[in-house]
C-alpha cells in the first residue's frame, strides 16, 4: 500500500509540478504526517524532490527529473476506456483504477503534451442522463461488469414488461453499454437440457435485474461476436417493431414553430421524412407512427387544442375520453 503511495505522490509531482502536503494528502486521503514520512522515503531513496517556502510553497521535483514508473496494473489497464467518465467508472466501481490509469498517462507524456491534454479534461464533459431524467439506480452493475469480464453466468431474477412480469434467467453476459444513463447489458440465455442458446443474444435493462447470484460457471463467446454491431442491430429492430400504425394530425402555426424547442423530435422528424409543406393558414398536416392507441393519445394529449388528430377515428375517441376525465377532475 505504501509504495503504491509513493509512486502516486510522484507521479503526481510530475504532472502538477508543485503541490503542498495539505493537497497531496486531501488528493490521496491521508493526514499530514504520513505525507511528510512518504515524501522523506522518497528522497530517501534518491528521488530529487525538495520544499519550496513560503506562502505560495511546496513540494517539487528537480527540472527535468522523470520518472518511468508508469506500468499500468491490469485493473487500470481495463479502465482505461473509461477515463474522462468519472459517472460511468464509479457506477462499475472503478474510479480508483480510473484516476491511477490517468495519473499515470499523463505522468507518461511530455510537458507540453500533458498541458494540452490537462485543457482538453478541463474544457469538455460528458454527462449521459438525458434532461429531467436521473440516472438509473442499478444495485448490480458492479457484479453484472464483472461476470462480463470474466465470461461467467450469472442467475437473475428480471422484472420484464410482459406477463409473467418476474423470470428467473441464467445469462451469458457478453458486454455492456450505457444510452442516456441507463446501463443494459446484452446476454444469451442457456438452455441447461438441450445446451442450446434458448433466445439467442438478447438485451436486458441492468436495473430491472431484482436479484443476482453469481456463478462459477464460464461460457465461450460467439467468435467474431461485436458489441457495437450487435447493439446497433438492436436498436434498429426496436424502432421496426416499436411503431405499429400512423396517425393523420393536423399540427397548428404556432406549435409548427415550437417543435424543436418541445424536443418533439417525432413530429420533426415526420415532417422532414414526408417533406410535408405548410397549409395557407400555416399549420402542416402529416403522418405520424405510433405504438399503440393508448400510448399515442398519452404522448398527444400533451400539445392540447395545437395539433388535432385526423385518423384513426379510435386515436380521436381515445383523446376524447381522455379529456373529458382531465375536465371531470377540475370542473
Amino acid at each position: 500500500m505504501r509504495s503504491s503511495r509513493l509512486l502516486q505522490i510522484l507521479l503526481l509531482l510530475q504532472t502538477r509540478r508543485q503541490l503542498t502536503a495539505r493537497e497531496l494528502a486531501e488528493e490521496l486521503e491521508v493526514s499530514l504526517r504520513t505525507i511528510y514520512r512518504d515524501v522523506e522515503a522518497l528522497a530517501a531513496a534518491g528521488v530529487p524532490v525538495y520544499a519550496d517556502q513560503g506562502r505560495a510553497g511546496g513540494y517539487r521535483l528537480v527540472d527535468g527529473y522523470r520518472t518511468k514508473l508508469t506500468g499500468l496494473t491490469e485493473g487500470e489497464a481495463a479502465a482505461l476506456f473509461l477515463v474522462g467518465m468519472p459517472g460511468p467508472a464509479a457506477a462499475l466501481g472503478l474510479t480508483e483504477q480510473t484516476s491511477a490509469a490517468e495519473l499515470k498517462l499523463l505522468a507518461a507524456l511530455a510537458p507540453g503534451q500533458r498541458d494540452k491534454a490537462g485543457r482538453l479534461k478541463n474544457r469538455f464533459h460528458l454527462d449521459m442522463p438525458a434532461w429531467y431524467r436521473d440516472a438509473e439506480e442499478s444495485p448490480y452493475l458492479s457484479a453484472v461488469a464483472s461476470a462480463v469480464m470474466e465470461d461467467r453466468r450469472i442467475k437473475v431474477l428480471y422484472r420484464r414488461w410482459e406477463a409473467p412480469r418476474e423470470v428467473e434467467r441464467t445469462l451469458e453476459p457478453y458486454g455492456l453499454v450505457l444510452k442516456n444513463g441507463t446501463w443494459y447489458v446484452v446476454a444469451a440465455a442457456p438452455d441447461r437440457e438441450a445446451g442450446q442458446r434458448i433466445s439467442g443474444v438478447r438485451t436486458y435493462r441492468v436495473s430491472n435485474i431484482l436479484q443476482l447470484a453469481p456463478t462459477e460457471e464460464t461460457f465461450t463467446r460467439p467468435p467474431g461476436f461485436d458489441l457495437a454491431k450487435r447493439w446497433q442491430e438492436h436498436l434498429d429492430r426496436f424502432e421496426q417493431d416499436r411503431f405499429t400504425a400512423k396517425s393523420l394530425v393536423r399540427i397548428s402555426p404556432g406549435l409548427v414553430g415550437r417543435l424543436a424547442d418541445l424536443s418533439a423530435t417525432l413530429l420533426l422528424k415526420a415532417i422532414a421524412d414526408t417533406g410535408a409543406e405548410p397549409a395557407e393558414d400555416g399549420s402542416i398536416t402529416v403522418a405520424v407512427p405510433i405504438e399503440s392507441i393508448g400510448n399515442a393519445a398519452t404522448q398527444l394529449i400533451r400539445y392540447g387544442k395545437s395539433l388535432e388528430v385526423l385518423e384513426p377515428p379510435e386515436l380521436r375517441a381515445e383523446l376524447k375520453q381522455l379529456a373529458e376525465e382531465v375536465a371531470g377532475l377540475y370542473s
